[in-house]
């Protein structure tokens, strides 16, 4: 087209489309420009096609935008928690302490205590054996540890998330909380929970060393997350054989054994590298509850715990078939030392007569040799049980203890009641004070064989009555109503009259009667009265047998003793020894002698007939306090001395018993035992034949001065007495 004839190219508007396309047509009789006279056309244009909205695209958007939130909280919380325990974990790793550090933490040391013999008898405190490697234990015992209580401890990194949920499931469906019970911690949480995280004792803070180390065991949800990244830093520090060895030498595994060393040597007396898989089965299953599976508490419990071991053991590949049947077939037991449940009140007795800073207090490990004798313990233990067992009526509460010791004092046995294993209770042998009764009377008579008296000497037994300043009379009467008018100091001794020995104790002075008590080594409170010649005082039953091994040896005082050498762990060089309990002189030798001879009558043919033995000669003293509270029999043969009492312990009256029945017979029974495989030795007393004089009738100061000296000894009465001697002619 041309352009206008002003020059500008004519505006023309473009056609527009119809508002409903037209559908193209094909031109028939073939393709090509025309046809039918339609108008040709170019290429076909394709419309879009409508969309239809999608169903529920609203809450697929919601949806999508929750899941990223949580997933941007999550991500970015994770971060944040990593990032924690990246910093605690760092923060832990820099506290903990060198390996050898962490072996052994004890706040208190032990004592072991070995008897006579060298052989271990007894222990007490926290028993330390020593540190353990893992890789130098034996391998049964590390597989029976890690079965039991951790399998995955070789391949974990400290935690355990699968052993954790497990827990969780099994505490909710026991019907307790998720943390209660069952924990899921691995061997390296158990190791921080016995580091207490990281957190020493500080007695300032904790009243005891049990009180902190309970509070370390408790669980709660934060103390189980501090776990985790305390357990990554020991992971990161240490080597699994350095985690399990501190394990195996800090876990507690009862009786007093602090790890598996000790354990070993307390149960099994082998050491940890040494035990078989019975045997380290049996230690594996005290984690779970180390007293309540104890051996020495029940063995047979102790058995079946170590079954499950056992088979724990078998499923996890540590033993095959045979192995494990072989060894359920041979179950673990005591050894000899462990097996035998006695010495319990001579342990405790040791503890509390030793220094506190090396007994009870003691931070180091004390080795304690004893004068322990596990022999004659068990015939002391036999003798009461047996009488207690038929002739003491059933249900009885009566109670009763054993003294025995030789004359140097040194103990050998002791029973501080019916409950013959003792051991953290009432010792009625060491700390009952009961009143002593005619046990007492050999005291007044040594007094006076002393002052120059003789066995054969007369003296008057009659009614009698003192009038005691501030009390009144006191008219001391026989355990019979009978009198025997003269009789010798053997004679009055042997029947146990009562009125010969105050009207005695009042001659020579009760004064002097008490002080040769207290230097024999009777060192309770002394009656001051004349009720002291007949046991008003209260004594404790090793304090009279130790006054009567006195006599023994020949007159010279004796303090008991149960410790001869005490050294600590791994020192050859002892810190204390004692070879013997004599001590000063109290009485002459011929004066002990004498005395011994008198109660040797006793035995033989007066009120403790009963305790005579049937292949030696003893001596001894009967004792009955008033209603019968307290029966005693203390005597001795040639070899050993030994006291017996019986009572009850709320101090009501016996019945039907004296010193002269059950005790004697306790006494005699024991003695029979002890004396079984010992040759029989004479008693060293006087010949009563060859020293014996003819009869001199009643000395007239005993009628004229019938009761003694009411006030007690005195410079005068001292003076007057010499004056009668030389009247008198009385031999010395």
């Amino acid at each position: 087209m041309s352009p206008s004839g002003n020059g500008r190219r004519r505006l023309v508007a473009d056609r527009r489309a119809s508002a409903q396309p037209k559908r193209p047509t094909r031109a028939k009789g073939g393709s090509g420009s025309g046809g039918g006279g339609g108008r040709g056309r170019g290429p076909k244009r394709k419309t879009p096609r409508r969309r239809k909205p999608q169903r529920g695209g609203f809450f697929a958007r919601i949806f999508r935008f929750i899941f990223r939130l949580i997933w941007g909280v999550v991500w970015r919380g994770a971060v944040v928690v990593t990032l924690l325990i990246a910093l605690a974990t760092g923060y832990y790793y820099a506290q903990l302490p060198d390996l050898d550090e962490m072996l052994d933490a004890r706040a208190r040391g032990s004592v072991t205590m070995l008897d006579r013999h060298g052989e271990v008898f007894a222990w007490r405190g926290e028993q330390f054996g020593g540190a353990i490697d893992a890789a130098a234990t034996s391998p049964h015992l590390v597989n029976a540890v890690v079965a039991t209580e951790d399998r995955r401890f070789w391949r974990h990194l400290g935690v355990s998330p699968r052993g954790i949920a497990s827990a969780i499931r099994i505490n909710l469906r026991e019907g307790r909380g998720p943390l209660s019970g069952h924990g899921g911690s691995t061997i390296t949480q158990q190791v921080a929970k016995l580091l207490c995280l990281g957190v020493g004792y500080d007695p300032d803070e904790w009243e005891t060393e049990a009180d902190y180390e309970a509070d370390c065991r408790r669980t709660t949800l934060w103390r189980k997350i501090q776990e985790v990244p305390f357990s990554f830093a020991m992971e990161l520090r240490y080597s699994k054989d350095e985690i399990l060895s501190v394990y195996l030498n800090r876990a507690y595994l009862g009786a007093g054994s602090r790890g598996f060393e000790a354990a070993a040597q307390r149960y099994f007396s082998v050491s940890a590298s040494d035990v078989n898989p019975q045997q380290s089965a049996m230690l594996a299953g005290l984690l779970v509850a180390p007293s309540y599976y104890a051996p020495t508490r029940n063995l047979d419990r102790a058995q079946e715990r170590a079954n499950v071991v056992l088979n724990l053991m078998e499923e996890q590949g540590y033993l095959d078939a045979s192995a494990a049947n072989a060894a359920r077939s041979a179950p673990a037991t005591l050894s000899s030392a462990a097996n035998q449940d006695t010495g319990g009140y001579f342990a405790d007795w040791i503890m509390q007569a030793g220094p506190d800073f090396l007994t009870n207090e003691t931070t180091e490990d004390v080795i304690i040799r004893t004068t322990f004798d596990p022999a004659i313990q068990a015939a002391a233990e036999r003798a009461l049980t047996e009488v207690f067992a038929n002739q003491v009526r059933e249900g009885s509460e009566a109670q009763a203890a054993i003294v025995v010791m030789s004359a140097d004092g040194a103990v050998r046995a002791m029973v501080g009641g019916r409950d013959v294993s003792g051991g953290g209770l009432f010792n009625r042998a060491t700390q009952a004070l009961r009143q002593t009764g005619s046990a007492f009377k050999p005291f007044v008579y040594a007094t006076a064989l002393d002052l120059g008296w003789r066995f054969d000497d007369y003296i008057l037994d009659a009614p009698l009555c003192l009038q005691v300043p501030g009390s009144g009379q006191y008219c001391p009467e026989n355990y019979t109503p009978e009198y025997r008018g003269e009789v010798t100091l053997t004679d009055a001794l042997r029947h146990s009259l009562n009125t010969p020995a105050v009207r005695l104790s009042e001659e020579v002075g009760r004064d002097l009667v008490r002080t040769v008590a207290s230097e024999f080594g009777i060192e309770s409170d002394l009656a001051a009265g004349p009720a002291l010649a007949l046991g008003a005082s209260e004594s404790t039953l090793i304090e009279m047998t130790g006054a009567y091994a006195g006599i023994l040896n020949g007159g010279s005082a004796v303090r008991p003793f149960g410790l001869t050498e005490l050294r600590l762990l791994g020192e050859s060089a002892p810190m204390f020894e004692q070879a013997t309990g004599i001590q000063e002189r109290v009485i002459a030798e011929h004066s002990a002698q004498q005395l011994t001879y008198m109660m040797s009558q006793v035995v033989a043919g007066g009120t403790g007939q009963r305790a005579a033995l049937t292949d030696r000669p003893a001596a001894g003293k009967t004792g009955t306090t008033n209603s019968a509270r307290d029966a005693w029999f203390v005597g001795f043969t040639a070899d050993y001395v030994a006291g017996v009492w019986m009572g009850y312990d709320d101090n009501r009256p016996l019945s039907g018993v004296t010193g002269g029945g059950l005790p004697a017979e306790i006494w005699r029974q024991a003695m029979e035992g002890i004396h079984a495989d010992i040759t029989p030795r004479p008693l060293p007393m006087i010949d009563p034949i060859a020293e014996a004089r003819p009869r001199e009738p009643v000395r007239p100061r005993d009628q004229l001065f019938p009761i003694g000296n009411p006030q007690g000894q005195g410079n005068l009465n001292n003076a007057i007495n010499d004056v009668l001697n030389q009247i008198f002619g009385r031999r010395n």
